[in-house]
């Protein structure tokens, strides 16, 4: 039997979200016993609640949007990097796990997983990790932190550093409970026509000796 993880947070009314940003909220439509055959819900949210992948455009008007994006990247062999013994995240910490030919990166950092309260302060993902992941073949870094940049950051150094490193990001991921490791990964985006990001659910399974790679 495959051993599936979830590591998308769930999309629930009282879910945190990023400040001043649009809340998820679902609703019921009609009910069944309005329509008389089903019930119809919707829902309002930023598209990037929970756990979500940015496209370029978020961060550069000029960038391809949600549903340019190559969807081999987010499906795949991918390592959990466990740094959570730090609050930032650099070269140097990097450097201490073996990357090589390694083209999906998940960190798992010192923050907690609790997707009912948006964090005070977050752990910082350095912009000099961007060319040392390129150079090792990483097109994909996941993190299970609410961004790649500080809240209050309006430069977005790391963002535009993975970008001009041709390296996609996606946030908020959950891996508390996730050992550091090889696994396979399943992280697909919604293909919205135009869109900066996208909510994902988010998967992965580990993979035994034989289906590994390298």
């Amino acid at each position: 039997m495959t051993n599936w993880i979830d590591i998308s947070q769930p999309l629930t009314n009282d879910m945190a979200h990023w400040p001043g940003d649009t809340p998820f909220q679902y609703s019921l439509t009609f009910s069944k016993e309005e329509t008389g055959s089903v019930n119809i819900g919707q829902m309002t949210a930023s598209l990037h609640t929970g756990t979500h992948v940015d496209a370029p455009f978020h961060y550069d008007s000029k960038g391809n949007t949600i549903d340019m994006l190559d969807l081999e990247r987010y499906i795949g062999e991918a390592i959990v990097v466990d740094v959570s013994h730090t609050d930032e995240v650099n070269l140097e910490v990097l450097k201490q796990t073996e990357l090589k030919g390694r083209t999906r990166v998940l960190l798992k950092t010192s923050l907690p997983n609790n997707p009912k309260r948006f964090p005070d302060t977050m752990p910082t993902i350095a912009p000099d990790i961007a060319a040392y992941l390129q150079e090792k073949g990483v097109t994909l870094l996941g993190v299970d932190i609410p961004s790649v940049d500080h809240t209050d950051s309006k430069e977005l150094a790391t963002h535009h550093a993975l970008y001009q490193h041709d390296i996609n990001i996606l946030e908020n991921i959950m891996l508390d409970n996730v050992e550091a490791g090889l696994y396979e990964l399943i992280a697909l985006p919604l293909a919205i026509h135009g869109a900066d990001g996208s909510p994902v659910r988010a998967v992965i399974r580990p993979l035994s000796k034989e289906e590994r790679t390298k």
